[in-house]
């Protein structure tokens, strides 16, 4: 199929698939003439994959890694799921740290609003006098 077609039913633009291609993610099978790509019903599929992988929060980056998994073991696909598995569980960790983090700089925080508090209440004349 030219590229087009692959566009309409991958949903996606000439643009995405160049450069997808360019990253090594997609490959057109031959050119027609000098300027039309060809591909084959596995670049749809891996159109496909990349997608479902980008929902899942793995970057471009990280779909560069598993993306030929899946299609090595095309009826399991347990090498990419198990490669998916092990980025998410990295992606969790990290966000745990970030949470843990966040933490602790959200009570450093209140604990330097209580601080500056007391001490704008010490400097603030008595009103009652």
């Amino acid at each position: 199929m030219k590229i087009g077609e692959l566009a309409r039913r991958a949903k996606t633009s000439h643009r995405t698939i160049h450069y997808y291609e360019r990253l090594g993610l997609i490959s057109p099978v031959a050119r027609e003439g000098a300027s039309h790509r060809l591909y084959e019903e596995e670049a749809y599929e891996r159109l496909e994959k990349i997608t479902a992988l980008k929902r899942l929060g793995l970057s471009l980056e990280e779909i560069q890694e598993v993306i030929e998994l899946y299609f090595m073991d095309a009826d399991t696909h347990l090498q990419g799921k198990k490669k998916v598995l092990d980025i998410l569980n990295n992606q969790l960790q990290k966000v745990d740290e970030q949470i843990d983090e966040l933490s602790t700089f959200r009570s450093d925080l209140i604990r330097n609003i209580r601080h500056m508090e007391r001490l704008y209440d010490e400097a603030t004349p008595n009103k009652s006098g």
